[in-house]
């Protein structure tokens, strides 16, 4: 034991503090019954993955679901991978869907909070005070193996079961304290690796919140807890991370699974508790009736920018990954259509073992109707500020004349039945686009019974009797009334009695009009419409399409 502190002070004579005192310094944290504590710990290399995002909702849902806490640690042990501004690009991708944390890292080196550093790279000491102590304990030694005989190692591994260092491949696990002395003194490099208790026939155990109770192998490699210039690994810095910062629950990718006996035998020397584990299965998507990884790579759909760029809303987004989190949402949400998505309750039990299926049309299904319940205001501020950004054309048609904007994105808006057309602010050029000259495409192609003699006929007369000063029942009596004036009957039940009677029924005039005016057969409410074009474009455009149908009847 004495021979164990001579070693810790030699390899650590810079550390003068003990875990206790950080035990003191980041106490328990005091918070009701039942609340969880999670965090977000990306790394700063400024992709953020529609995967990652997923995860961190998770992480997110379940600590404010439980009145708990969420924080975000920055984990930047390798500089050589950090990109310049990727946290703020991270943390503001974050922000667009609500995620915002209540401690951690707020900015590029802006932190709030009782609990950091929340910058790995400004946490050595922590690591190596406890490193120190596992040292002290006998739980950890100096390791001077070259690069070439960790090479050597890993070659004549290539048909053990195991690889990596232990048993009889670590090499400096006995080594005396003078030797170890001597190299030190002799400038050698080195790492300090755990001296792991585990065994080969030991097995680690452990609950997992999403997939059940898990059984493996314990880990017997002696891994690095320290690299050679002092920064401590993955596995060692979130052990303490997560101890310090008192985080009770780790959501994280499956693919972490295979760790977790590391991580767990990391608790046990430590003398910590280990947090709930919460492993989240990746999402997946369809490929040749198969199922693969959504990949950044293949999917545009992958990089969390997309949903930005194409404008859906940030509260379709997270409808869409509610229902992709919880088995039970949708029909919650059936249930309580006007509540806040805040309002359901989350629970990870609900989320799927094997990995839930992302589906783009499915997306474009739920935000439909999350923009139909918008208002117009929220439509045009939303919808506006992307445009400013996105699609400049579209933001200058708005800004023309924006009451008349509002007017037209309020068509058959705020009703109990609402219009479903707009999944995405970019939808939103095309789907208004005939209410401007600047973008109106004339298509002359009508349906039902429908052609162009009649068309003729039809907008002859709507030319003369359309009044843009009458109330909806009374404009739409004068088409009623145009209907026996052109061989077509007012009623759709009469038509369907004796086709033969009649050239066509009311539904048929008004798809004359309505492709006239819009150059579409389906519209939102046509009245609506024609009040908004205004008298001289109603009046440019029936003589526009009366000049076609003249040609080609």
């Amino acid at each position: 034991m004495e021979e164990n502190k001579k070693l810790a002070q030699l390899l650590f004579d810079n550390i003068d503090k003990t875990p206790e005192y950080y035990e003191e310094l980041f106490p328990k944290r005091d918070l009701k019954e039942g609340a969880k504590v999670c965090r977000f710990s990306p790394s700063p290399t400024g992709f953020l993955h529609f995967g990652n995002l997923f995860t961190c909702f998770v992480s997110y849902s379940l600590a404010k679901s439980s009145n708990g806490v969420f924080y975000v640690r920055v984990e930047d042990t390798d500089q050589k991978r950090s990109v310049e501004g990727a946290i703020e690009v991270m943390l503001k991708g974050l922000s667009v869907y609500g995620i915002v944390p209540d401690e951690g890292v707020i900015g590029d080196r802006e932190e709030k909070g009782s609990y950091g550093p929340y910058y790995q790279s400004d946490r050595k000491e922590i690591y190596q005070t406890f490193a120190k102590s596992l040292v002290e304990q006998g739980l950890a030694y100096p390791c001077f193996m070259t690069p070439e005989e960790l090479e050597e190692c890993r070659a004549s591994q290539e048909n053990e079961s195991i690889k990596g260092i232990w048993g009889q491949y670590a090499k400096c696990r006995e080594m005396s304290f003078d030797k170890i002395k001597e190299r030190i003194d002799n400038g050698d490099s080195w790492t300090l690796r755990l001296k792991s208790p585990g065994t080969l026939d030991g097995k680690c155990y452990f609950d997992d919140m999403i997939k059940g109770k898990i059984e493996m192998p314990e880990n017997v490699q002696d891994i690095v807890l320290l690299k050679s210039d002092g920064i401590p690994t993955y596995h060692f810095a979130h052990a303490i991370d997560d101890h310090l910062m008192r985080t009770t629950h780790v959501v994280r990718g499956d693919e972490w699974i295979s760790s977790a006996p590391i991580h767990l035998q990391l608790f046990k020397v430590l003398g910590f508790r280990a947090p709930k584990y919460v492993h989240v299965a990746p999402i997946m998507k369809e490929e040749n009736g198969g199922k693969r990884k959504l990949s950044k790579r293949k999917d545009p759909e992958a990089a969390v920018t997309y949903y930005i760029e194409q404008g859906y809303p940030s509260e379709s987004v997270n409808e869409y990954m509610m229902t992709l989190a919880n088995s039970n949402f949708e029909d919650w949400r059936r249930m309580n259509k006007d509540e806040a998505l805040s309002k359901f309750p989350f629970n990870v039990k609900k989320m799927s073992v094997s990995g839930a299926l992302f589906d783009i049309a499915k997306l474009s299904d739920v935000s439909k109707n999350v923009v139909s319940k918008m208002n117009a205001q929220k439509v045009f501020d939303l919808s506006y500020e992307w445009a400013k950004e996105y699609d400049n054309e579209l933001a200058s048609l708005y800004e023309k004349d924006t009451e008349r904007t509002k007017a037209i994105l309020n068509i058959d808006r705020e009703n109990k039945k609402p219009r479903k057309d707009i999944a995405k602010w970019s939808d939103i050029k095309d789907y208004i686009s005939y209410m401007f000259d600047e973008t109106f495409e004339p298509c002359f192609e009508l349906s039902g019974n429908a052609n162009a003699a009649l068309a003729v006929d039809v907008l002859k007369k709507y030319k003369d009797v359309v009044n843009l000063s009458d109330d909806k029942d009374t404009w739409f009596s004068r088409i009623k009334d145009l209907c026996a004036e052109v061989g077509c009957t007012p009623n759709v039940k009469e038509y369907k009695a004796d086709p033969e009677a009649f050239r066509g029924h009311v539904g048929d005039v008004s798809t004359i009009i309505r492709v006239a005016l819009t150059g579409r057969v389906n519209t939102p409410d046509l009245f609506s419409i024609t009040a908004l074009l205004g008298e001289e474009i109603v009046q440019k455009r029936i003589d526009m399409a009366i000049k076609h149908y003249e040609e080609v009847k």
